[in-house]
């Protein structure tokens, strides 16, 4: 069976649900808006699921240029704006790293502090944010934890969700790992580690590194709540590596271009796995 992309998914704000489109543009960034936009506290601290699962219930909806950003949220009323796309720009610490963001303003500080439950702002990464990130193939991304792409397959998720069935627990769905790229037709799974090129559409990705899982995986992302300690715990039992528990791939983009659902896999070059 010819491996095919079986989802895209990216995600305007980090942290919050995920746009599911049919057709992308992947940029030297990720799919185009991907992770553009952070949650962060006062200070310009990050916010994420791993301290605010409540995150999960926010929807934002960006215009295909970037202009214009709503953010739903099921006890909310909907909040529309214009982004800030070169205002002033002001400190970030992600994961203990310092950036820039452009703030958006006091009105979308309120409505996120109160979806929140503290007090919240929303930044933008600004037009000369210049990142490089690490792994085999070194890249760019917005506000993505590290890798501009995170690839998994269908065939690894059935894999775990078998392991978590026989041991009595409910399986998981794909989008507690929230991928951008998920990959069908793969006879074995974890066929993702191996991969050190690979085609789809127009665009070409590099192999970055091994996708390392978090707390966040415990979190329903329908409820906004946690609800681990699965499918962290039986993850460990055969997913762990010297640097954590690993599940999916991230790659760097080599080449730019657009990629739908449907659309072939086609790996260039292979490798072994860092498991």
């Amino acid at each position: 069976m010819q491996p095919r992309v079986a989802r895209l998914a990216y995600y305007p704000v980090k942290g919050c649900a995920a746009v599911r489109p049919t057709t992308a543009v992947i940029t030297p960034a990720g799919i185009t808006h991907d992770r553009a936009f952070l949650v962060v506290d006062e200070h310009g601290v990050y916010r994420t699921q791993r301290r605010h699962p409540q995150l999960a219930l926010i929807t934002p909806e960006v215009s295909r240029d970037g202009a214009r950003l709503s953010l739903h949220h099921p006890e909310l009323p909907t909040l529309s704006f214009t982004v800030s796309r070169d205002g002033p720009r002001r400190a970030v610490d992600l994961f203990g790293r310092p950036f820039r963001g452009i703030d958006q303003g006091p009105v979308v500080g309120r409505w996120l502090s109160r979806a929140v439950g503290e007090a919240s702002r929303l930044v933008r990464v600004p037009p000369d944010h210049r990142r490089v990130t690490d792994g085999h193939t070194p890249g760019t991304s917005g506000y993505a934890d590290s890798s501009a792409v995170h690839l998994l397959s269908t065939a690894s998720l059935a894999l775990l969700d078998e392991k978590l069935r026989s041991a009595g627990k409910p399986a998981v769905p794909m989008e507690r790992f929230r991928p951008n790229i998920v990959v069908d037709g793969w006879e074995h799974p974890h066929t993702e580690d191996l991969l050190r090129r690979v085609t789809i559409g127009d665009c070409e990705l590099g192999y970055a590194k091994l996708a390392l899982r978090c707390v966040v995986t415990t979190v329903d992302q329908r409820s906004g709540r946690k609800v681990g300690p699965e499918p962290l715990r039986t993850l460990a039992g055969y997913r762990r590596t010297g640097g954590g528990v690993a599940f999916g791939a991230k790659f760097a983009v080599v080449r730019s271009g657009k990629l739908s659902v449907g659309d072939p896999v086609e790996v260039t070059g292979w490798g072994v796995s860092e498991m």
